[in-house]
């Protein structure tokens, strides 16, 4: 092309970056079209008096943001429009308006609530309905539950060939207020639930607040050590166990039937309650029966809508023991103030309606071309990425440490979780990794690009982080 130069007037940052940027915003505006030859890098960096290597990092970004291909002898082109993803049957809406990222302008790559996919449009809908159609049960106070909220759950949490019945489900206030209950219901202060050194964290922490202890039991690559489990039992005697046996967060470890048939044996010799967190399970095609299937007896299935539908519905339910029903319905309402009518209808309705698993199919697919994005970017490094879970284990290399590798990814815009975040007590053990999630940029090229100075950053290792600069 010719009789083009890009405008580098405006934004801030490193050159290569304000470059890229420019060109984006010339191609997004057509002043430059889809298959247009950029220029020559020697020329385009005389033109604007740089040098080869700063126009190579910006053509390098700009194929990193999915914008063009280069091809050595040939040059590089601008890509055309990329392909959207295709629509179900269901029609979704236009997506929402409302900034994701945050406030600062980070690039939040520390949330894995489920994309925005359009579903604000269908719950919009239903909460219209339901005003409409309830407006008594809006106004007042949730005493009585309808069936119609149980089958809801029991659908939602049903999965390979688990199928709870209706007098096994509690609708919850979402996936965490279910598994705190069930430890409020199911011990007491002073006693001791067991989690794994790396988890979801926030669990043991709102159990510390509530008087219970942690006792940590050991992993390997394949997930929970059965005879670590089997020692904490005997010296410990804990009540509770929490686990998220498939694609366990951040680890994405998935335990193995066997694995779960040690710990059911060893939760049932020691009288251990189990909860299996299946939040991320139900994303997944994973064919390994449920741990509830090895122990019905003791085993208590919590799962929701958060990272397949939509976070801010605060769907939940839990499957549990009959025996357990009452005290957990009951803990879950004096630790939360009771349940909404209007958020337990909307999520009932949309499971019911099977627009819950039409969103959730859009959502992996979104899912699965961020996925796509990363695996490309980091190709070469040590990180893990499982289809259709919205985030990714990175193995830092060395010499870089989790919590400055986050501190260097902030001060790139971009919020990362180190380890710290998910340690559910003071362990001795290091694990040198971070989790990113994919799924709460607005679009796929804010991915790539928050993809990007990852990248960069494992190039550069510590040598391009200053903390005092």
């Amino acid at each position: 092309m010719t009789n083009w130069l890009p405008d580098l007037s405006s934004g801030s940052g490193p050159l290569y970056q304000r470059l890229a940027d420019s060109i984006e915003s010339d191609i997004d505006k057509g002043v430059i079209d889809a298959g247009a030859k950029l220029p020559p890098q020697r020329d385009l960096a005389y033109d604007i008096g740089t040098t080869v290597g700063t126009i190579g990092r910006a053509y390098q970004l700009l194929r990193e943001r999915g914008l063009v291909s280069g091809e050595v002898g040939r040059g590089t082109y601008v890509l055309g429009q990329r392909a959207e993803a295709p629509k179900p049957d269901l029609e979704l809406g236009l997506q929402g308006t409302r900034p994701i990222d945050a406030p600062s302008g980070k690039l939040r790559f520390d949330s894995t609530a489920a994309p925005d996919v359009g579903q604000g449009a269908v719950i919009a809908d239903i909460l219209a309905r339901t005003a409409q159609e309830h407006p008594h049960d809006i106004s007042s106070y949730t005493r009585d539950f309808p069936e119609r909220w149980y089958e809801a759950g029991s659908r939602w949490l049903s999965r390979n060939s688990f199928r709870p019945s209706l007098d096994s489900i509690v609708p919850t206030l979402g996936t965490h207020a279910a598994v705190m209950a069930a430890i409020a219901a199911l011990t007491m202060p002073g006693d001791y639930v067991v989690f794994e050194h790396l988890t979801y964290s926030q669990i043991a922490r709102s159990a510390g607040l509530i008087g219970r202890r942690t006792a940590l039991v050991s992993a390997d690559e394949d997930g929970i050590d059965p005879d670590d489990f089997e020692r904490v039992c005997a010296q410990k005697h804990p009540k509770v166990m929490f686990l998220m046996p498939t694609a366990k967060n951040p680890t994405l470890v998935t335990l193995s039937a066997e694995r779960r048939q040690a710990i059911a044996r060893i939760a049932r010799e020691y009288n251990v309650a189990l909860i299996e967190d299946d939040l991320y399970g139900e994303l997944t095609d994973d064919p390994t029966p449920l741990l509830a299937e090895y122990a019905p007896e003791r085993t208590i299935v919590a799962g929701g809508l958060s990272k397949s539908v939509a976070a801010g519905v605060r769907g939940g339910w839990l499957s549990c023991p009959p025996a357990y029903r009452h005290r957990i319905r009951v803990a879950h309402k004096m630790m939360t103030g009771g349940l909404p009518f209007l958020l337990a209808e909307v999520g009932t309705r949309l499971v019911i309606s099977g627009q819950a698993g039409e969103i959730r199919k859009r959502c992996i697919a979104e899912i699965q071309a961020r996925l796509a994005i990363v695996r490309d970017v980091l190709k070469g490094f040590d990180f893990k990425a499982r289809d259709n879970v919205p985030f990714v284990w990175l193995t830092l290399p060395d010499p870089w440490l989790s919590g400055t590798f986050k501190n260097a990814c902030l001060a790139q815009g971009v919020l990362i979780d180190d380890e710290d975040e998910f340690k559910a007590g003071r362990s001795g053990q290091v694990f040198h990794g971070v989790r990113f999630g994919v799924s709460q940029p607005r679009q796929s090229r804010d991915v790539a690009g928050g993809v990007a100075v990852i990248r960069r950053l494992l190039d550069e290792g510590r040598a391009g982080y200053d903390s005092f600069s």
